[in-house]
């Protein structure tokens, strides 16, 4: 197979998107609109790839630094064509330039491969797509045998080419060699006045070249985005189409209406979620895993019979099996969760171990802490990680009991089997099997006398 040079144009201001951000680092489900369209390229084979730079540059490399791509500054934006032709100093003569657009982020690569497939090195290829309303998009203009002819952009465009449904994406793949005769005899007499790329059709059909078309039949796939209201809308397209595939999958959605994801899930059998979820990065849900209504999930493994209860939200953690978490229940990034461990509700849990069968079921923190097995903490109960300037850590060890509202300062062991009594501040280690109680002498007051309010002035 060719080698694919892959040329995506981002260079574009996005003025409609009213915005100090690139249009093209706007995000759809969780990622930017470039990176969709990056994450896509990479699945072709043996494919290299060319961002087209332009408003906001230094943004856009930013953004997109950590990735194989080189980047092409088009200091002036003249056109489709000109900004192709930035980048002919870095392809490959014998490949095929694939052309692609940063702000049409939900191209598949099965529809591209289709395209290239379509293409070689005497051919070329146009994705095209039949549209219920192809008011400002460019038309596929065909002869009396149906073969493409021209591809006219819509302010050029006839009455009677204005009624053609058939729109060009812009998307296109041709061979470099060929890039490099037509680019430069592309002109700007069109009502743009701009360099077009899509003119390159009618000087392939008139060098002898083939022009090939490749129809996609749907049309939010190849959709750009230029303001606000076309982002929601293709927002809402993905996540149905998320939706759909893990309705297929035999996922339980409550209401795929009300279902987000914003990254990668992999499920195991009979996972049920309600409304809202919301799913960032990548999440990894195990068999019979139930999800309540609102919570949010981000980089994190939940082991399979895990019920997470409403209002939750878990964060870079690891969830172990037949766990139970919530309502309103805070796992933040570091913790780690045996089986069948227990955080309730109003319980923040912070870069800590979570020992088999312990439980934290009520309006605690547990910070840099390692519970062992059986270990259950008191409602109202702090460990109190932080002295200003370091972190420090608390370690209790298996059987461990913590009465309701302790607070735990750290550095500090308690050791297995050890009780600590409700109210303590414990702040020197406790031995195995010992009692701890560490709070003031109580002192009753005969005859005290409540703060009245005063009388109001008159």
């Amino acid at each position: 197979m060719q080698t694919i040079n892959v040329v995506v144009l981002a260079a574009g201001k996005g003025t409609r998107m009213y915005s100090a951000l690139p249009k093209v680092l706007h995000e759809l489900a969780g990622r930017s609109l470039l990176q969709h369209v990056l994450d896509t390229a990479a699945q072709l084979s043996d494919c290299v790839t060319q961002i087209v730079i332009g408003h906001g540059a230094e943004q856009v490399r930013e953004a997109v630094s950590s990735q194989k791509v080189n980047f092409v500054l088009q200091e002036q934006q003249l056109g489709t064509a000109h900004a192709v032709h930035q980048t002919l100093p870095r392809l490959d003569p014998q490949a095929i330039a694939l052309v692609l657009y940063g702000d049409v982020p939900l191209v598949q690569a099965s529809t591209l491969e289709k395209l290239l497939k379509a293409t070689d090195e005497n051919s070329m290829a146009v994705l095209t797509c039949l549209v219920a309303n192809p008011a400002g998009l460019g038309r596929i203009v065909r002869d009396e045998k149906g073969e493409i002819c021209a591809i006219v952009e819509d302010k050029d465009a006839t009455p009677e080419q204005k009624k053609i449904r058939e729109i060009n994406t812009g998307m296109m793949a041709i061979p470099v060699q060929r890039l490099q005769q037509w680019l430069p005899r592309i002109k700007t007499n069109n009502a743009q006045g701009e360099y077009y790329l899509t003119d390159i059709v009618e000087l392939a059909l008139g060098d002898g070249c083939t022009v090939h078309t490749s129809l996609c039949s749907d049309e939010q796939e190849v959709a750009g985005i230029n303001n606000r209201l076309q982002l929601a809308e293709l927002e809402r397209h993905y996540q149905q189409r998320e939706a759909k595939k893990l309705l297929m999958a035999g996922v339980t959605l409550r209401d795929p209406d009300r279902f987000d994801l914003r990254g990668k899930l992999t499920v195991g059998h009979d996972v049920e979620i309600d409304i809202n979820a919301i799913l960032t990065g990548d999440v990894t849900l195990g068999s019979n895993v139930r999800i309540g209504a609102n919570c949010e999930l981000k980089n994190c493994q939940v082991g399979s019979g895990t019920i997470i209860a409403a209002n939750s939200v878990i964060e870079d953690a690891v969830i172990g099996k037949n766990c139970s978490i919530g309502p309103f229940a805070r796992i933040r990034p570091g913790t780690e969760m045996a089986d069948e461990a227990r955080v309730g509700n109003f319980v923040e849990i912070k870069k800590s171990k979570i020992g088999r069968h312990s439980k934290v079921n009520h309006l605690s923190y547990i910070g840099d802490s390692e519970l062992g097995a059986e270990v259950n903490i008191g409602a109202g109960t702090i460990t109190c990680n932080y002295d200003g300037a370091n972190k420090f850590k608390t370690v209790l060890g298996d059987n461990v009991f913590i009465g309701s509202n302790t607070a735990l300062v750290a550095p500090v062991t308690v050791a297995s089997g050890a009780t600590v009594g409700a109210g303590s501040v414990i702040t020197r280690d406790v031995a195995e099997k010992q009692l701890a109680i560490a709070r003031g002498r109580q002192t009753n007051f005969d005859g005290w006398v409540r703060p009245r309010k005063l009388p109001k002035n008159p």
